[in-house]
Parts: C-alpha cells; sequence; structure tokens
C-alpha cells in the first residue's frame, strides 16, 4: 500500500509564511536539499523531483515573526524514501549546525528541527506496514529514543546531495483550539479515521489505515488563538483526493457539516474551527 498516492486521501503539499525569503531558501536548498520549481519576489514553490511543489514559501507584506501560544503549525513533515537516505541527512544536518530532536515512534524513525521562522520540521522514514501493531483501529505509536548508533552503523551514509527523487510530504500536525471540535471537523467533514489518541491532548487520523496522515495537538493550550494573517507560519496546506466525484462528496459533507465551503476554479477550500486552512484538489 502507497499511503500518499490515489485513491488514498493525503496531504501533498503545505505552504508557509517566512519573514526573510532570501533566508528561507538558502536553508531549504542548501540544508535540507529543495530545488526551487518557481520563484518571484514573494514566494517560491520547492520539489523535491523537478516536477511535484511539496513546500512553497510566501513572504507577505507586512510579515511579522511566527506568535507563541496559537493555533496554527506545529511541523510538517518530510517523508524519505528509505532508511539509508535518514542515515545519510543525519550528518548533513549536524555538519550545517541544525539543533535535532529525535525519535523512534514505533512505526516511523523520525528528526525534529526548525526552520529559520521557527516553522516546525520532521524528517522521517517509515517501517513497513506488517511492522506495524493495531490494535482493532488503533496503530500503535510512541516516543522512544532514537537509535543513532544502529541508524548509522546499519545503513551506508553517503553524502547528502539533495532529497531523493521519491520523497514526499508525508503528514502534517496541527496546533487547535479543541481536540473535540477538531475530530468532528477531520472525520464527519473530511471523512478521516482516528487512528491514535493521547488522551485529550492529541489526535492522530489517516485515510486507509496509515499510521497518521495528520496530526492535532492543544499543546498551545485548549482555546489558542488563531495567528495573525500575516505572521510566520502556515497559510494552507493542500489534501489530494481520488476524482473530481470524492472531492465533490466532500463539499457536501463539508456543507452539511457547517464548514467553510469555497471555490476557486476547481480548488475547493476550506478550514478546521482552528483557522488551519485546507485545499482540497485532484
Amino acid at each position: 500500500m502507497n499511503f500518499h498516492q490515489k485513491p488514498t486521501t493525503f496531504v501533498a503539499s503545505v505552504a508557509i509564511n517566512v519573514t526573510d525569503l532570501k533566508r528561507s531558501l538558502d536553508f531549504y536548498t542548501r540544508v535540507i536539499g529543495f530545488q526551487i520549481s518557481s520563484q518571484t519576489e514573494s514566494d517560491a514553490t520547492l520539489t523535491a523531483n523537478g516536477r511535484d511543489v511539496l513546500l512553497t514559501l510566501v513572504q507577505p507584506e507586512r510579515v511579522t515573526p511566527k506568535q507563541p501560544r496559537t493555533t496554527g503549525l506545529y511541523h510538517f513533515a518530510i517523508l524519505l524514501p528509505t532508511r539509508q537516505s535518514l542515515a545519510s541527512i543525519v550528518p548533513h544536518l549536524v555538519n550545517q549546525g541544525v539543533q535535532l530532536g529525535s525519535s523512534d515512534h514505533l512505526v516511523s524513525e523520525a528528526l525534529y528541527f526548525a526552520d529559520p521562522d521557527g516553522n516546525g520540521i520532521e524528517i522521517y522514514r517509515d517501517r513497513l506496514p506488517e511492522e506495524w501493531t493495531w490494535h482493532g483501529d488503533s496503530v500503535e505509536m510512541t516516543v522512544d529514543p532514537l537509535n543513532f548508533e544502529d541508524l548509522l552503523t546499519k545503513e551506508t551514509v553517503e553524502e547528502w546531495t539533495g532529497l531523493p527523487a521519491n520523497t514526499v510530504m508525508g503528514h502534517i500536525h496541527l496546533h487547535v483550539d479543541d481536540i473535540g471540535r477538531a475530530e468532528a471537523f477531520y472525520t464527519q467533514g473530511l471523512d478521516f479515521e482516528v487512528v491514535t489518541r493521547y488522551g485529550h491532548q492529541a489526535l492522530f487520523i489517516s485515510d486507509n489505515r496509515y499510521h497518521h496522515h495528520i496530526g492535532l495537538n492543544v499543546w498551545n493550550g485548549v482555546g489558542a488563538p488563531q495567528p495573525a494573517k500575516h505572521s510566520a507560519g502556515l497559510v494552507h496546506y493542500t489534501l489530494d483526493v481520488q476524482d473530481a466525484d470524492k472531492q465533490q462528496q466532500l463539499a457536501e459533507r463539508l456543507q452539511a457539516f457547517g464548514a467553510r465551503v469555497d471555490w476557486n476554479e476547481n480548488i475547493l477550500i476550506t478550514a478546521d474551527a482552528a483557522g488551519n486552512e485546507i485545499h482540497i484538489v485532484y
């Protein structure tokens, strides 16, 4: 099962505000290894394969720094195709002076850091689905220490020359203001299924039994305010769905739920109750 291609509904790309486009482009190309797909004075699109846009950087007018304790982006997650590629980026990031966090989630192995504006980034690799442990409809995930010794000795560490062409946007993790309202929106409005809960603090949802396409948490506080429109952070993220029929089905579900339903040509635009904007395409 490929959890990041149709018919699965998956996060295809993310758009974020940055305060200095030139600085951010240097970071995302030199430090992470994206390629520039297009660029203007105020925005740029980034790709791993020269074709599919995974990340859009926007420097809005009157941009302000990222605001703490608000809803919005916790991190977006770049999924590498192999454990070897994860091993190879570790010394590269260290050599670039990146301050790394890390974790073994049982379903995946992950690195965590932030861009110059404080936008959270995860880079990870998945274990095979047959290695995941399910308890009914819930997948077992944890936050264990990443075994760097095993990663860097069992895998061939090669010089990092950029993101592999088959890198994808693996998932997005969002700050919301109310877990219950977020769960209702994403399950009733967008047809996702809950796969893991961490009490009343965090929730993980997916399509087709992936370990998660979207993470939701209230770690910035229940009732956290929405960030200013022009502050650094999330602009929107894009969900790719199977076809026009699925897109229309979601429009009808969202309308029945009472959520925002707007159209920009063939893009369906909505937002969760915490103000996280979503573009739905096919």
